[in-house]
């Protein structure tokens, strides 16, 4: 930051900035068509720099926002020299463009003053459909990325304010649900064009040399701010390794492995011996691990450090190119997200030992998507969610349940919108009793949803996780519960794999059953007070067995949730001594 600079007109700017980013993102859901935008929320934006930089990022998904630099530094070099006001851009391919995978649509809108271009408003929106192998075009059985959809480059969706139709005409034939997809890209277009305005009012403000500045010293700010937090952790290197279940009947673990060194105020985190790309559409782009990575350790820096682009340079991200974590074409990457989940999982299970007290056990993987298809009132239905989520506990509270992994922040689609647009019936939704890993602190406990089918002939898929590798506790806290999807059609009950590859179809009252993973504990279970252990027990998070057998607490009045202090103490003793025998 310069001594020119106000340290008051960047706060004043900065809050600005992030104010256009938030109405973007919320006239983004409030216009929305489709269930995952509107009502999930997997969506984002942003307002970026000339050259692509983040300067500010709407409150929505992280796990997209650290990608948009590497996106944006494309759109700027191939349109150089012929971007104008009234253009509106689109793409979505992780090879041609940057991308993430195919359902994430980018809509972008440069921001003029004058014939100088100062800043872009910024949209990305997860989209019901955009064909492929499997309605919501989220396939874990594709083998290349052509099974997975449309592949868009970037292109001009609006020329010099004129909408191309014929772009529009060939998006709505190659997607099974054309009316939710277009109007999500129109919602996005409103979006931008929000954007667009609020910089617009900003720019005749303060005038355009004034805002480049600020903007500037605002990413300086961030740089020097995750400087300071990075010089906070001891120097050394962390490394941690966590396995993906594997794909389909017959599972081959998938590992993660990452070193993350910190050195100063720098930190690199590399992903060498991570295993090699799949043939199944869980492989994640380079900018997606980025983004990630930047996602992760952002978190463990302070509030007050700016969200945009200045906080990522002291950080630095290389994986082997064909790897899990930088896939090369044509490998699929439609079911990333899980692989994101876990490159976050993976970075705070490294910091563990470095810095204990402000890093969580590990939680649920992120949502479970699971995706629905067919015909329903005459016409093609898709229904996909993002089910949310299990944290683990910390060394100062219980893992919390019913919440969004910190990479994604969205939200369950309420069941009264499901029930009243889609042939699908919510039985149950709710917590799984003794399913949150022991300790101290419990870890947060399993969501448990069930999905009736209404009609015949209905596509599923499901991406989850963590079924055969469960959340790991942090300093003897116990395991969370492992997940489960289960089919009950008929008399018959059927588990299914953790990330199946071939599609299943339901017959009319048919039931996915599907329990997430629980969070892992933290701390010795025999030291978590026996007070919070009682009001598990009312709260119907613990069984009286599960508290006597895992915590050492005995009950005098289970419906009460009175405890037998004296006993309690004995049980505790016998466990310990039996705990210390060799």
């Amino acid at each position: 930051m310069t001594r020119a600079t106000d340290p008051i007109l960047v706060e004043v700017l900065k809050n600005g900035f992030e104010a256009i980013a938030d109405e973007m993102a919320l006239i983004l859901m409030r216009t929305a068509h489709s269930p995952i935008v509107r009502d999930a929320m997997d969506y984002s934006t942003a307002i970026c720099n000339p050259k692509g930089e983040t300067i500010a990022q709407g409150l929505t998904t992280p796990m997209h926002l650290g990608s948009f630099y590497d996106a944006m530094n494309h759109l700027v070099t191939q349109f150089a020299g012929n971007i104008r006001s009234g253009d509106v851009f689109i793409g979505n391919d992780p090879y041609l463009i940057q991308g993430q995978h195919l359902p994430d649509i980018y809509v972008i809108e440069p921001i003029f003053a004058g014939d100088r271009l100062c800043a872009w408003a910024t949209t990305i929106a997860h989209h019901a459909d955009v064909g492929g192998l499997v309605p919501g075009s989220n396939s874990i059985g594709a083998t290349e990325i052509h099974q997975e959809g449309l592949r868009l480059p970037f292109l001009k969706l609006v020329e010099n304010g004129v909408e191309n139709q014929m772009l529009l005409e060939i998006i709505a034939a190659n997607v099974r649900v054309p009316d939710q997809v277009i109007g999500d890209l129109h919602a996005q277009v409103a979006a931008a064009r929000a954007g667009q305005r609020g910089f617009a009012a900003l720019l005749d403000r303060y005038g355009p040399d004034t805002i480049e500045a600020y903007a500037e010293a605002l990413q300086d700010q961030a740089e020097v701010l995750a400087r300071k937090a990075f010089a906070e952790i001891p120097d050394g290197t962390y490394t941690f390794t966590d396995t993906i279940d594997g794909l389909g009947e017959n599972p081959e673990p998938i590992e993660l492995k990452v070193k993350l060194t910190v050195k100063g105020s720098e930190v690199t985190a590399d992903w060498t011996g991570t295993s090699r790309q799949v043939k199944g559409g869980i492989n994640a782009p380079l900018s997606f691990c980025k983004s990630n990575v930047y996602a992760a350790l952002r978190s463990i820096m302070p509030a007050d450090v700016p969200n945009c682009h200045g906080y990522t340079r002291p950080i630095t991200v290389t994986a082997p190119a064909g790897t899990l974590v930088n896939c090369s074409y044509p490998a699929p990457c439609g079911a990333r997200g899980i692989t994101g989940y876990r490159i976050i999982d993976c970075i705070f299970g490294a910091l563990a030992d470095a810095l204990p007290d402000r890093v969580a056990a590990d939680g649920t993987g992120g949502s479970t998507l699971p995706s629905f298809g067919g015909q329903y009132q005459g016409k093609p239905f898709v229904f996909s969610e993002c089910v949310m989520g299990v944290w683990g506990a910390t060394s100062t509270h219980d893992g919390q349940s019913g919440v969004p992994h910190m990479g994604s922040n969205q939200s369950n689609v309420p069941i009264e919108m499901i029930e009243a647009d889609y042939p699908l019936m919510i039985d149950r939704y709710g917590y799984v009793p003794d399913t949150g890993g022991a300790g101290e602190y419990r870890g947060g406990v399993s969501i448990l949803r069930e999905w009736r089918a209404l009609s015949d002939d209905m596509y599923f898929g499901v991406r989850s996780d963590k079924s055969k590798f469960p959340p790991h506790g942090l300093f003897g806290g116990g395991a969370g519960a492992p997940a489960m999807t289960e089919i009950l059609s008929g008399n018959t009950l059927r588990e299914l794999p953790p990330l199946p590859t071939d599609p299943e179809t339901l017959s009319r009252n048919d039931v996915v059953r599907h329990v997430m993973a629980g969070g892992g504990g933290y701390g010795d279970p025999l030291a978590r007070a026996v007070q919070r252990v009682a009001e598990d027990l009312l709260d119907g998070l613990v069984s009286a067995e599960h508290a006597r057998r895992v915590y050492g607490v005995v009950f005098s009045d289970l419906t009460a949730g009175i405890p037998d202090l004296q006993a309690t103490e004995a049980l505790r003793a016998e466990l310990r001594a039996e705990a210390a025998r060799p």
